[in-house]
């Protein structure tokens, strides 16, 4: 042993604690290695459907293909309604960047302060969603998309688009912002049009970036296109001259309705107020309103002629049976019935020229108590006409129980029962097509159908011919006067009827027409609702519009003249 350092360890006195170290480690590198072998076998035998579940979850989307919806068009294939693609930009306000420089560069790019974009990020803070702006054109939302901001996406979408705006609005209708019909065809016939979406399995990263489209699941199945009756160019000339007679008439509003007399099909439908489809942020809800189809109103005397028909079915009137409507006025019930002025004698005809109350009274009373009733239920007053728009009214046709005189007296001359134009217009389809009344269609049909045989040929000769003497000089049509065509029709005039009963001073102002008479082809209704300035009598506001539009609608239509000088 040395006497400075001491005696040392041998390397048999240190051998027994290095061994027992080395066997530690030993042991402790085989268990951590157990235990890694243990569970890599329980991840890829005993979890792997659960962890390769949770990684597709993470990767794996299943994406719907949006459906193009169908196009509606007019007759001749104009497009009325189409989808344009469009780019609605989202994002995950978890990711968005937090820095307020690119926060404010995306801000101004949408067009909002960088206020209200921090409070919708703020709003929607807890969720991996949310719309940034909805709609935009590919070419507003490219810059966007260029600044390659964090958790800003894109999602391509459709919108709708309305060529003929206003023109055709109620009737069209439109498409709320998921591309769902709200409003008139695009409603009735959304499950045609809309088609059904496809699926696609997509993989993507973690940042919901597209990687791979890995395959198709379902393939999206286009909307069906949808070709309505109506001719665009005649629907433009009407909506302009049906604008024109409110504008100068200071009305409420107005309607007209144009139908092929040989098909029912609607030509043209306009109504007013309308509003723009393409714009709808200063939206008046009454220009919403399919008024042709939707609205009921007392017609007055453009029902007359109609009653008539009743009367000449039977054995005991004819054109030429004259009626002593003297003094002009006559007691009925507790009501008194009067005429303009005191016409005397007149013949059926003569009733009909002069718009005679006391005529039509005295002739419905000689008829059976449910005569004139039937004759306008077989014409479809009272009833659906059955176009499927949502909304279309049936009117009002009182059932004839137990009825006083009075009752049937009113609704011989259009009091008491209430219809739509597109009713109106059905029903003179009967006189324009020898007794045959076509159901109204707003679709383009392969081929005209039935109808329905309501009244004699006879009969509605008659009355054809019976209505062309209104519309002539000095007569109360006269300013439906087309000039080179024949023409028939009827003026009516009738107080407005509102929750307190008829007003004193607002009136609706009708035409009811048919054109040409030699080989009637179109039948068209005109309503001018509330005329207050100048004249508000059907004859002087209404029957100009009918005589402007149906004479443009025939040479359109490349209809020859029938009037005989015009021939000659």
């Amino acid at each position: 042993m040395s006497a400075k350092g001491g005696s040392s360890p041998t390397r048999a006195q240190v051998a027994p604690m290095g061994s027992g170290r080395y066997r530690f480690m030993v042991g402790v590198v085989l268990v951590a290695l157990a235990v890694l072998v243990g569970r890599i076998v329980d991840l890829h035998v005993i979890d792997r459907l659960f962890l390769q579940g949770q990684g597709d979850a993470r990767t794996l989307r299943v994406e719907t293909i949006d459906a193009h919806r169908g196009m509606v068009t007019s007759r001749h294939g104009e497009p009325l309604a189409i989808s344009t693609p469009v780019v609605s930009l989202w994002a995950n306000p978890q990711e968005l960047p937090s820095d307020d420089i690119q926060r404010m560069m995306l801000a101004r790019a949408l067009g909002m302060s960088l206020a209200d974009l921090n409070a919708r990020i703020e709003r929607y803070a807890e969720h991996e969603f949310m719309y940034l702006r909805r709609r935009m054109t590919p070419a507003d939302a490219q810059p966007i998309l260029d600044m390659r901001l964090p958790g800003v996406y894109a999602q391509h979408e459709y919108k709708r688009y309305y060529p003929s705006g206003e023109v055709t609005a109620q009737l069209v209708g439109v498409t709320n912002i998921d591309d769902k019909g709200q409003e008139g065809v695009e409603l009735a016939y959304n499950s045609f049009l809309a088609g059904q979406p496809g699926k696609r399995r997509v993989l993507k990263d973690r940042k919901g970036r597209l990687v791979r489209d890995l395959h198709l699941i379902k393939e999206a199945k286009p909307g069906g296109n949808l070709a309505l009756s109506i001719d665009l160019r005649l629907q433009y000339m009407a909506y302009r001259e049906l604008k024109a007679a409110v504008d100068e008439h200071n009305a409420d509003g107005g309607t007209l309705v144009m139908m092929d007399a040989k098909t029912g099909e609607v030509l043209a439908m306009a109504n007013l107020p309308s509003y723009n489809p393409n714009n709808r942020a200063e939206l008046d809800a009454n220009g919403l309103r399919n008024q042709a189809i939707t609205d009921a109103f007392e017609p007055g005397s453009v029902m007359k002629p109609l009653a008539m028909s009743a009367a000449l079915e039977t054995a005991r009137f004819s054109p030429e049976t004259v009626i002593d409507t003297s003094p002009g006025w006559m007691r009925v019930d507790n009501f008194t019935i009067r005429d303009f002025r005191n016409y005397g004698d007149l013949s059926m005809a003569g009733i009909l020229l002069h718009s005679s109350n006391i005529g039509m009274t005295r002739v419905a009373l000689q008829l059976e108590e449910d005569a004139v009733w039937n004759r306008y239920h077989e014409l479809g007053l009272g009833q659906a006409p059955g176009t499927g728009f949502p909304g279309e009214t049936t009117g009002s046709l009182p059932t004839p129980f137990d009825w006083s005189d009075s009752k049937r007296a009113s609704m011989s001359y259009g009091y008491g029962v209430a219809v739509s134009a597109l009713q109106l217009a059905s029903a003179y389809t009967a006189i324009a097509n020898e007794g045959k009344r076509m159901p109204p269609s707003l679709l383009k049909l392969p081929s005209p159908p039935q109808g329905e045989q309501v009244m004699s040929p006879r009969v509605a000769d008659d009355l054809l011919h019976m209505l062309e003497a209104i519309v002539q000089p000095n007569a109360g049509g006269s300013r439906a006067v087309v000039p080179g065509y024949r023409v028939a029709g009827k003026t009516g005039t009738v107080r407005k009827v509102t929750q307190t009963g008829y007003q004193q001073t607002a009136y609706r102002s009708l035409f009811a027409g048919i054109a040409p008479v030699t080989d009637p082809r179109i039948v068209t209704v005109v309503m001018i609702d509330n005329a207050k300035k100048g004249d508000y009598y059907g004859g002087l506001v209404a029957a100009p519009v009918f005589g402007r539009v149906v004479g443009k609608a025939l040479r359109l239509l490349d209809v020859l003249p029938d009037k005989k000088e015009a021939v000659e």
